[in-house]
């Protein structure tokens, strides 16, 4: 057995790093455990050659003064990584023949942006800020949500202001329902706008994403706010973080695999099996865990008899909801490269494009000079949703001639949208969710979270705190959901309720 530490966090993603991080700066003895080689998971790096490839998330938010990731590294005694804002953040084709719409950076001539291309909306948007101004305010002074304790439930009294009580009621509506509040239902392109983008960030369209996380990731892209592009690439993130830990104390153990947990009531501490690249197995104990990996993967780490106990260590009715949980999504995603000059000269560095074969697309470009590829030349990534349940039980023949397919519709949709010919691709290769099972380890290669409808949302989601003494949960199954600036305050969070739980707060200032 090695020596105890007081926590071990599994998963090496944006969530887990930023939970290490910050527990090592608290002077915690902590180690996090993750199989894969490098860390980051789905906002880490691959090379092919000269090009650099973000895996999955290509943008960040929170870099702003007050924004999450500024608070955090503020916190930990890091700078903020080299970034440019995105202006636009996105410009999102609708197919239907009109001029796209670009999510301006300034909010005034965003404003007039969605005012041109729709006209009479402007009491849906009126609607949107309002809530947003007053989400921000209260998810500025961490609020713990969903509340499972006394001191869960102080921290979010305090976080609570009059724009919160008066936005209460919407808490169980969607996007949708603001749009009927409005009188707006029927701007059937405004609609067909809005499911497009709340796709990206919510894993739902507008009838079934919640009302109050949707009206503020519609206004993400604007100042004082933003959406931002990371020189180099997104593994900067997880480097910085890395060096945070090392620089603490913690300790960063890769291609170690957790295949078990087992809580010790006796020794008041969890028992942790790791398996190691060369077959070997590790065990570990600590008095606490956080686990940054999909919560569906609980009920296969954690047995349902533990040996020497007939009990099932884990509540009969939390296994059987995790063991329901279903993901919305997985994805394809294209890595490709192509000449500059085979790109628009105003290309921007995000785009969206609404279809039905192979789907609406979500693309990438990088930047000159950001370290993606070579002067000259730049890495284009296009995604779209899928079903993973259409990918993963598929037989090896099949598989490969549907992969191929899909491959060559979305090389074909890009040629005809941007006017790319043959003969300009420098690289292509194309990821299905069997691929992302294989590599970051999430079930059926699922990608975001939990999908952030008004049942799943804030209150109504699933907890940090877990019924299980001592283990935690964060990444973006976990309030506030998904993309790194929201997987770091649900690291935030958990941390902050396990260092309160030893009678050692952790407060970041405001």
């Amino acid at each position: 057995m090695e020596p105890a530490q007081d926590v071990l966090v599994i998963g090496g993603g944006i969530a887990g790093l930023t939970a290490t991080a910050l527990l090592a700066r608290h002077g915690l003895r902590v180690t996090l455990l993750e199989a894969h080689h490098q860390l980051g998971g789905c906002a880490g790096t691959f090379r092919r050659g000269p090009y650099t490839f973000d895996v999955g998330a290509t943008q960040v938010a929170g870099l702003e003064p007050g924004g999450s990731h500024a608070r955090i590294l503020a916190h930990l005694g890091l700078a903020l990584p080299a970034a440019e804002p995105l202006d636009p953040g996105c410009v999102v084709d609708l197919a239907d023949g009109t001029e796209p719409i670009r999510l301006w950076r300034q909010p005034e001539r965003w404003k007039q942006e969605r005012e041109w291309h729709f006209p009479g909306s402007a009491p849906f948007w009126a609607l949107c800020e309002r809530l947003h101004r007053s989400n921000w305010a209260f998810a500025s002074q961490d609020p713990v949500l969903p509340i499972r304790s006394g001191w869960d439930l102080l921290q979010t009294l305090g976080a609570i202001g009059p724009g919160n009580l008066a936005s209460a009621p919407l808490s169980l509506l969607s996007v949708a329902d603001l749009l009927r509040l409005s009188g707006c239902q029927h701007h059937e392109r405004l609609r067909r706008f809005l499911d497009l983008q709340l796709r990206l960030y919510s894993q739902e369209p507008a009838a079934r994403t919640a009302a109050l996380y949707g009206a503020t990731v519609l206004q993400m892209a604007q100042e004082p706010q933003g959406l931002w592009h990371l020189q180099g690439s997104m593994q900067t993130l997880s480097d910085q973080l890395a060096a945070a830990i090392k620089r603490d104390g913690g300790s960063l153990l890769l291609r170690h695999r957790v295949v078990a947990l087992e809580r010790n009531p006796a020794r008041g501490a969890w028992h942790v099996r790791a398996q190691r690249a060369n077959g070997d197995t590790l065990h570990l104990e600590a008095a606490d865990v956080v686990c940054s990996l999909p919560p569906q993967c609980l009920p296969t780490l954690i047995p349902a008899v533990s040996a020497g106990n007939s009990r099932d260590p884990m509540p009969p009715s939390y296994r059987r909801h995790l063991e329901h949980l279903n993901a919305p999504s997985g994805a394809l995603v294209l890595y490709a490269a192509v000449s500059r000059s085979a790109l628009p000269a105003d290309c921007p560095a995000h785009l969206q494009r609404d279809g039905s074969t192979p789907g609406s697309l979500f693309v990438s470009v990088s930047r000159e000079g950001d370290g993606r590829a070579p002067q000259g030349e730049a890495t284009l990534i296009a995604s779209v949703f899928t079903d993973p349940d259409d990918w993963c039980d598929l037989p090896d023949p099949e598989y490969r001639q549907r992969k191929q397919d899909v491959q060559h519709r979305i090389v074909a949709t890009l040629q005809d949208w941007l006017g790319i010919t043959p003969e300009q691709w420098r690289h292509q290769e194309l990821a299905t969710p069997r691929s992302f099972a294989f590599w970051t380890g999430r079930p059926r290669g699922i990608v975001g979270g939990l999908g952030q409808s008004p049942a799943r949302f804030g209150p109504f989601g699933l907890a940090s705190r877990t019924p299980m003494a001592n283990l935690w949960l964060c990444g973006d199954a976990i309030h506030p959901g998904e993309g790194t600036a929201g997987v770091s305050l649900s690291a935030l969070m958990a941390c902050r309720q396990l260092t309160a739980q030893r009678g050692l707060p952790l407060e970041l200032k405001h």
